[in-house]
């Protein structure tokens, strides 16, 4: 069991997922899973996570797990390969959550950066709910419940599986080696690290409205592609530009291949020469826009279309996350089973335990 490799990871339903989960895990989900390196993949709709910021709109949360369980068939996650289910029909999870709060001090929970920014960006300050502060809990007992020993994400993901780790270590201290530290999996490609915004703040977000998602329609696309923050000093064509926090840029740094060119403008051989000239002066950012909206719609097409297929039977969607759901439960409740024993709180399988009771309260 130690050396079975296995993968966990998931994203909140609070809306369609966009391009930016698309690079940063989802495209590298699709390629783990028919790889076949992984004994057993799980892919989970975090549903309970969301409702911790948004528990005075449920039904925002309720009505996007579909959008997002579309979003993963559309990309190519296959049911038959991958276990995909819903966090809250999981209820093993909330009681190891239970029991992790334990080994967590709250000034650890402050120190965690993820949390820190989640927070700023919310505006909670001291208004925190108790349930989005301790989201790293929950999290690790996500990671720990299914064994997970790699959880593919973004670096912004990367102190939370920091903590994660820290949990199960500790856990493991106290109560003997159960549960298997997690180690996260981080994009191939720098560019996908982090993506932008389409107004260039280090973070896409729902939120904050800058977002490019799968599902989009072609036209929908092309406006925002076409309104995207370039460089602030490159006024005329003539003018020396600047790649670097251009947000066109990292997005071609994220999707175009040498390929690409070839297909879309022969002008050049690889994204190396498109900067080069860019740089010196004498390209419109127009033109730059055209060749990425080119590319981001050759990539999202197909998607597109899988998705509106998958429409046509959404009952046939909810029975597969059913059944993602069963077979999930019945992994988290085995590894409950461990935990119990170890923590010695399974008081009705425990023989030895009652029959040292028997001894004791006899006078023996």
């Amino acid at each position: 069991m130690a050396n079975e490799k296995i993968i966990l990871t998931g994203d909140r339903p609070t809306g369609r997922l966009h391009i930016g989960h698309f690079v940063g895990s989802l495209r590298r989900r699709v390629e783990l899973q028919n790889e076949g390196d992984y004994k057993k993949m799980f892919v989970f709709i975090a549903d309970a996570q969301a409702l911790t910021d948004n528990i005075d709109n449920p039904e925002k949360v309720r009505q996007n797990v579909i959008e997002v369980a579309l979003d993963y068939l559309a990309c190519g996650l296959d049911p038959e390969k991958v276990t995909l289910f819903i966090q809250s029909q999981i209820p093993e999870l909330c009681e190891l959550s239970f029991y992790f709060m334990d080994l967590v001090s709250v000034s650890r929970l402050q120190r965690n950066p993820t949390v820190k920014t989640e927070i700023a960006m919310r505006g909670f300050e001291s208004s925190i709910p108790v349930g989005f502060f301790t989201y790293p809990v929950s999290q690790a007992a996500d990671i720990a419940a299914f064994r997970a020993t790699t959880v593919p994400a973004g670096e912004d993901q990367r102190p939370m599986i920091e903590q994660a780790t820290e949990i199960v270590r500790r856990f493991n201290h106290i109560y003997g080696e159960t549960l298997v530290e997690p180690q996260i999996m981080l994009p191939e490609n720098a560019a996908c690290l982090r993506l932008p915004g389409t107004d260039g703040k280090a973070k896409m977000s729902k939120s904050l409205g800058n977002c490019i998602y799968l599902s989009e329609t072609a036209d929908e696309m092309r406006k925002k592609v076409m309104s995207m923050y370039t460089d602030p000093l490159h006024v005329n064509v003539s003018d020396p530009g600047h790649v670097e926090g251009n947000a066109v840029f990292t997005y071609l740094d994220a999707f175009c291949t040498d390929e690409h060119f070839d297909r879309y403008w022969k002008d050049y051989a690889n994204l190396n020469e498109l900067k080069e000239h860019y740089t010196r002066g004498g390209l419109g950012d127009v033109k730059c826009k055209r060749f990425l909206e080119s590319i981001l719609n050759e990539t999202l097409e197909p998607i597109r279309q899988r998705r509106l297929e998958f429409q046509k039977d959404i009952p046939a969607i909810y029975d597969m996350l059913k059944r993602g759901c069963e077979d999930a439960r019945e992994v988290a409740a085995a590894t409950l089973d461990d935990v119990r024993r170890a923590m010695k709180i399974n008081y009705f399988d425990d023989a030895e335990l009652i029959a040292e009771q028997v001894k004791r309260f006899s006078g023996q």
